[in-house]
């Protein structure tokens, strides 16, 4: 068994994105506030019965989260995040927090492009993509791929641009104007969303949270200017949303 000594110093060695609870006081120091965007995204209280896949789980939280509600099989699943080809970390922090945890989660290395019934072991019966879609190139093939591995609804979390735009719009990004991230390229706003959600075969979808007032926008923005040296204007046009779609 692992000592709480032995897990703190095997925790500092790595760079977290979630915020994990491993138990004996210990939460790893992500930069996500992972806990906090698990009040958004107003997850069911109860996954007894049903599979769970976690596109994009990186340190895996999620993936966590939904075994512990319950779930009789999670496979967590990310290429990016997980091949150390970045400095935002690797695969060592889902290895070790499962470790620590005695989770049973399944884990797949594989491209969200990728991703089929026949490379996952058939369609599950809940996705999570979180904090994936503005990441794609091709963001509507990448909300295909996740409709053709859901059997009954997905959790979709993302950022969302063009907010003034009445019509399914979507802001590109070629550079790093986002965010000063490369790895940001699409900012769809709430209707492209549910659009592509509806062109990919989901038969119903809700916004469960949804762009928030224009005066947190801008507090967020000042906020994110004075800490990271981001563009103001260019924060506060953005926002976050959660969608929740059936089959």
């Amino acid at each position: 068994m692992v000592s709480p000594n032995e897990i703190k110093a095997r925790v500092a060695q790595l760079k977290w994105h979630h915020s994990i609870d491993l138990g004996h006081g210990i939460v790893t120091p992500g930069q996500d506030n992972s806990t906090r965007k698990l009040g958004r995204l107003k997850l069911p209280e109860s996954f007894a019965g049903k599979t769970v896949l976690d596109v994009g789980a990186w340190d895996g939280f999620f993936s966590f989260e939904a075994e512990r509600r319950g779930a009789k099989q999670v496979l967590a699943t990310d290429s990016y995040s997980w091949n150390g080809s970045h400095d935002w970390g690797d695969k060592r922090g889902f290895l070790l927090a499962r470790e620590v945890l005695g989770s049973k989660v399944k884990d797949q290395d594989i491209d969200i492009l990728d991703l089929s019934p026949e490379r996952v072991g058939g369609t599950h019966d809940v996705v999570f993509f979180l904090g994936v879609l503005y990441h794609m190139k091709h963001p509507m093939l990448a909300v295909e791929r996740v409709a053709s591995i859901t059997r009954e609804m997905v959790v979709l979390e993302t950022a969302v641009d063009m907010l003034g735009c009445r019509r399914a719009a979507m802001a590109f990004y070629p550079g790093d104007e986002l965010g000063k991230d490369a790895t940001n390229w699409c900012g769809p706003n709430p209707q492209a969303v549910v659009g592509m959600l509806k062109v990919a075969g989901f038969r119903r979808v809700e916004i469960v949270a949804g762009v928030r007032p224009l005066w947190f926008r801008l507090a967020r923005a000042a906020r994110e200017k004075f800490k990271r040296g981001f563009g103001f204007w260019s924060y506060a046009r953005i926002d976050r949303i959660v969608v929740h779609a059936w089959k």
